[in-house]
């Protein structure tokens, strides 16, 4: 079994993760103004997409194959992704998510971004999610 390597995703190869996200029916997509990190092998088994915002990024898009799952892919790729990332890093996550964040550095967050505390108002009237900066 070949290493996992992680890093950005280049910009001609984008189709290739929406490929992914529709292989396993995830609603994810990735939109062109982000940055794009996977973990992969010979293929993709695991994405995550940071969108610029407010002198920081939000994370969002976090997926893992199902196969690949509970091997630390997650950790691993978000550890590589924020460690080249300046400014803060928000994200927002169903409570149950905060023991897998709280370890890699996020916290909640009561103060957000305008654009970030508009959506989040939005979200939290059809599911419960909790916001977490780093």
């Amino acid at each position: 079994m070949t290493d996992i390597q992680y890093g950005p995703l280049p910009q001609l190869m984008r189709p290739l993760l929406n490929k992914f996200y529709r292989a396993h029916h995830s609603p994810m997509r990735a939109g062109s103004a982000e940055q794009l990190w996977v973990a992969k092998r010979s293929d993709i088994l695991a994405a995550l997409c940071l969108k610029p915002l407010a002198q920081g990024h939000w994370l969002t898009g976090l997926f893992v194959a199902p196969a690949e799952r509970r091997q630390n892919i997650a950790s691993t790729l978000i550890q590589h992704a924020v460690a080249q990332t300046p400014g803060p890093i928000w994200l927002f996550c169903h409570p149950e998510l905060l023991a897998f964040y709280r370890p890699l550095g996020f916290q909640p967050c009561p103060v957000l971004p305008e654009p970030l505390a508009d959506r989040l108002a939005r979200y939290s009237q059809s599911k419960a999610l909790v916001a977490l900066a780093r």
